[in-house]
């Protein structure tokens, strides 16, 4: 008999876990859906799983969300392709509810089986299905509808195809706002696989229709369909219908549509190629950058760079360099803060000449700017400019500012400007670093951040790995180790972790002979913490130094460390004294 019962009991405790109240029972039932699916085989599945969950009407969403994302992975359980088809009336019933993930997820999953689908059974049970949603009664339908088109559209005779084109156009004129915006927003999906004798009359006029909506929400939708659709369309049809409708929306009325069209216009830019952009794209542009509201400016900014490059450097310095040097000093910091993440850009754009003269002030006013984030900003991208016009030029205008933000009140600023220092190092070479930042390099180790502490640490490191020990043992050690006499034990720990982050570098004799004797002296202060970060770098100098070293210098320190009052000392000398042992016994 229990031979008999077992293939039932998947089901069975399916059936109980999906009705109890508790939620999360019902939610591991679903994720374990692909494991019951193998216990029952693939004709039980197909026969009593898939209608089972057809007709559950779980109220939750998180438990629908789940089953969305089941089904879209179930045709290996369902016996392949050739069955996808059973798995479309748990999803259509999913697209029509109430709750946009739970609707999202499941036209995604129909996509993902769809895609996977024969011809024959797209036209006999996928079409019908895109049809059924597309006159459904409640709008929610109509809005999955929107996103299933493409996928059905390529595999349909053509009878079938020109009865797509009228649906689709009637969901565009739907009286719904939703469904229109559903619509808009799979224009260029759907666009991307109509045949192009048919996008230039049927898609075209859709298109068009959207663009006049009388919801802002719908026509910002439209202006990524302009992009889409000016990628489908060859250049001159681009010219006669996009472009209009783009310079209308880069006036429109709703600063949330000037935005899209902020963001979208430089993609256009290469749609309709250089003569309409010179003549149309240009001055719409800079009409964006000079927008009265903040959030447009700050899009337009954003892509400064991307549209001077499409234009040539006579274009850019005419038109956009102007606006640019008016955005410098923008009343809103997010404008400012979104123009010095992209200016440096420009620097390769307009060549060397154009920078020195134009582009050097903006930076050198951005670099000043009261907001943190500006600055940030324009210190990260500092090698861009410096492949433009050489490191001289970088080194007069814009060192002055760099040293002075070194010592900016705002922590994140000064951490920014550390972590550029090993590149500036780089590209400015050992004599010139000594001069200007060796003494800031010095001066970060004794910050009241420890984040900063911490980073000139690092620094440090990187920067004796940059120009080699000889240098670190010359200009970084002698004033690093005389700071473990500072009075203050924070500052004391500061300069035990760039000794354990020198080592390596350094190597065993500078080590021995330098660095060891500091930190076995360390172990005699008075603090704890100093004393268990002294136990810490001397288990990490072990590999570095001789065995002999060891026994004589290290483990007598850690021997005394091991019956220090304090239990947190005890613990991290006895720690090292182990690693010391275990090293001696593999040895």
């Amino acid at each position: 008999m229990s031979m008999v019962d077992e293939p039932l009991y998947p089901i069975a405790v399916l059936i109980d876990e999906l009705k109890n109240d508790d939620i999360q029972l019902r939610l591991n039932s679903i994720r374990r859906l692909s494991t019951i699916a193998r216990a029952l085989g693939e004709e039980r599945t197909r026969k009593e799983l898939i209608p089972f969950l057809s007709e559950n009407n779980d109220d939750d969403d998180e438990v629908l969300l789940a089953m969305a994302e089941e089904l879209g992975v179930f045709i290996p359980y369902v016996g392949g392709v050739e069955h996808a088809n059973v798995l479309l009336p748990p999803l259509e019933t999913l697209c029509i509810v109430e709750e946009t993930c739970v609707r999202d997820k499941a036209v995604e999953s129909l996509c993902r089986i769809g895609s996977q689908m024969r011809e024959s059974d797209l036209v006999d049970h996928f079409i019908p299905l895109v049809k059924r949603l597309a006159a459904g009664e409640w709008f929610t339908a109509r809005v999955s509808a929107c996103g299933l088109f493409h996928i059905v559209y390529p595999s349909a005779p053509d009878m079938l195809k020109t009865e797509l084109r009228s649906i689709y156009n009637q969901l565009c004129q739907d009286d719904m706002p939703m469904v229109r915006r559903s619509a808009a927003s799979n224009l260029g999906k759907f666009a991307a696989t109509v045949e192009y004798a048919h996008l230039k009359t049927d898609i075209i006029s859709i298109f068009e229709d959207l663009t006049q909506d009388d919801q802002d929400s719908v026509r910002l939708l439209a202006v990524e369909g302009c992009a889409a659709l000016g990628k489908l369309l060859e250049a001159q049809d681009c010219v006669q219908h996009i472009l209009p409708v783009i310079v209308n929306f880069s006036q429109d009325k709703s600063w949330r549509v000037r935005y899209m069209v902020a963001n979208q216009l430089y993609e256009l830019c290469e749609a309709v190629g250089p003569e309409p952009t010179r003549t149309d794209l240009v001055p719409a542009y800079v009409r964006l950058l000079r927008d009265n509201e903040a959030e447009v400016r700050i899009a337009a900014a954003g892509k400064v760079t991307k549209f001077c490059r499409i234009l040539n450097p006579e274009l850019s310095i005419q038109n956009i360099l102007p606006c640019v040097k008016e955005l410098s000093s923008d009343s809103s910091q997010h404008v400012r803060s979104a123009l010095a993440s992209v200016i440096m850009g420009m620097a390769p754009v307009l060549g060397k000449d154009a920078t020195i003269e134009q582009l050097l002030p903006i930076f050198l006013s951005l670099l000043k700017d009261e907001f943190p984030d500006v600055r940030l900003n324009i210190i990260s991208k500092l090698d861009q400019v410096n492949q433009v016009i050489g490191i001289d030029l970088l080194s007069q205008s814009l060192l002055p500012a760099i040293v002075e933000l070194a010592e900016d009140r705002h922590w994140r600023v000064r951490l920014a400007i550390i972590e550029y220092i090993p590149l500036l190092a780089s590209q400015l070479g050992v004599g010139f670093f000594d001069d200007k930042l060796g003494s800031l390099c010095m001066q970060w180790l004794q910050d009241k951040v420890y984040s900063i502490r911490d980073a000139a640490a690092n620094n440090l490191k990187r920067l004796a790995e940059e120009f080699g020990p000889d240098w670190a043992m010359q200009h970084i050690i002698p004033q690093t180790l005389e700071m473990i006499n500072n009075p203050h034990y924070l500052y004391r720990m500061t300069i035990l972790r760039a000794i354990s982050l020198l080592a390596p570098v350094l190597g065993p004799d500078i080590t021995c002979s330098k660095l060891l004797p500091v930190v076995v002296n360390a172990s005699k202060d008075r603090v704890p913490n100093i004393k268990f970060n002294v136990a810490k770098v001397l288990q990490s100098l072990m590999p570095i130094v001789d065995q002999s070293t060891v026994e004589k210098m290290i483990r007598p320190c850690l021997v005394e460390l091991s019956e220090d009052p304090d239990v947190d000392v005890r613990f991290f000398a006895n720690q090292a004294l182990q690693a010391i042992d275990q090293v001696m016994m593999t040895s």
